[in-house]
């Protein structure tokens, strides 16, 4: 047998086995991005919203600087996150380097730009096609962007699970961070690119076969989302509804 097929059936039997450390990294990899996903679409989503109705002087500059925010590299946002949180960092008091909090703060802000982009696409598309229709109505801006967010909730739940894939599959700024310290911050990217260095072939294409897995799944959910968005969209928007 090869090193690929010797390290593949032994990757299968910590997964089928259960093995404790395994399950320890991918439980901590997806409480951290779970939490970041939380805490950044709790935000995203409303400033999205908003962004995609309201009209003020500046927005152009405030879309451009989210959107190059959307492809600033992790590794980047990793190294703004560790000078706050460092001993001499303004936020240095708090003690958050090299723990979870960090890692998911860090994640937080990787993933809020990308709800916030996404969610103000969608709203503004939705603005477009059904603007007048509520002003007409009397809505006020901040009631027209959550109207149309949650005409737009199929969409949106696209995005939130795109976003926790994003979060889910990231490296550079949670071991920044993180440290990725052995049964403290070590999760399942941190622990691929360290258990690959070690040679520890098995465990390191275990925690692959296992985030790949979750990345399927994420795709799966976003393929029936879209289907089951599809069938919905006979119904009449809520906004109607009300004006009935």
């Amino acid at each position: 047998m090869t090193t690929f097929t010797d390290s593949a059936a032994t990757a299968l039997e910590l997964i089928i086995s259960m093995d404790p450390e395994l399950v320890t990294i991918v439980w901590r990899s997806l409480s951290v991005s779970a939490t970041a996903c939380a805490l950044a679409c709790s935000l995203g989503l409303v400033l999205g919203a908003w962004l995609g109705v309201v009209r003020f002087a500046g927005r152009g500059v405030v879309l451009t600087v989210l959107n190059t925010l959307l492809a600033v590299p992790s590794v980047v946002v990793g190294l703004v996150i560790y000078l706050l949180l460092s001993r001499t960092g303004p936020l240095g008091f708090l003690g958050w380097l090299f723990s979870f909090k960090a890692m998911v703060l860090a994640q937080a802000v990787l993933v809020l730009p990308v709800v916030t982009a996404l969610t103000r696409q969608a709203v503004e598309d939705a603005q477009t096609l059904h603007g007048e229709q509520l002003q007409s109505l009397g809505a006020a801006p901040l009631l027209r962007s959550l109207l149309l967010a949650w005409d737009e909730r199929y969409a949106l739940l696209t995005v939130l699970i795109a976003s926790f894939g994003r979060a889910v599959s990231e490296v550079g700024a949670v071991m920044i961070v993180g440290g990725n310290i052995d049964g403290f911050t070590r999760v399942m990217t941190t622990a691929i690119a360290l258990e690959t260095s070690k040679g520890d072939l098995p465990l390191a294409l275990g925690l692959g076969l296992i985030l790949l897995s979750v990345v399927l799944l994420l795709n799966v959910l976003i393929a029936l989302l879209k289907r089951w968005r599809e069938g919905q969209e006979a119904s009449a928007p809520v906004y109607q509804v009300l004006a009935l």
